[in-house]
């Protein structure tokens, strides 16, 4: 297993597994993501922000990260954090804890940038979601409605969102 930045040539896979995972929340009637700007994706591989989890030579998971995030986080936005967004694992590789390892290397990279929270957020009351993230050792801090939405994914404006911080240690 190796966590290393996404490529130009993952582009398709990565669009792949979103699309999965939007399929998997509309089956379960949870605030489902709409497809994201190809532009989105290609600016956050050209700035190292977009991940992948490698289990033999396959994707297994893939994520963003930002280490801001004022459109979600507010003021909050201030406390040095690495923002996770969209964790989407590719279905050949589900029950193997591919979050519980994406947060233990977002715990050392937050170390070595000097970072204090690995913060998530999602869309919609999720409780299940909500429960895996409180095992993972994330707090639920609750919810509110993002009063402005302008420059945010779709799925913003359908629902509250659930905040999620962890301490980094």
């Amino acid at each position: 297993m190796t966590i290393e930045n996404s490529e130009s040539t993952d582009v398709p896979k990565i669009f792949d597994l979103y699309r999965i995972a939007s399929d998997y929340m509309k089956s379960k009637n949870q605030v489902y993501w709409p497809e994201f700007p190809k532009k989105l994706i290609i600016s956050e591989i050209e700035e190292n922000r977009q991940w992948k989890l490698m289990i033999n030579e396959q994707i297994a998971c893939i994520w963003a990260t930002a280490l801001s995030d004022e459109l979600i986080w507010g003021n909050d936005n201030k406390q040095p954090s690495v923002y996770i967004h969209r964790i989407a694992t590719n279905p050949l590789f589900r029950g193997q804890n591919l979050v519980k390892k994406l947060i233990d290397w977002a715990n050392e990279f937050g170390k070595n940038k000097d970072l204090k929270y690995i913060r998530m957020d999602t869309v919609g009351l999720n409780k299940g979601l909500i429960t895996h993230y409180e095992k993972l050792g994330f707090e639920f801090l609750g919810t509110k409605e993002i009063e402005n939405t302008n420059g945010l994914p779709e799925h913003y404006k359908d629902g509250e969102v659930c905040y999620f911080q962890k301490e980094i240690i």
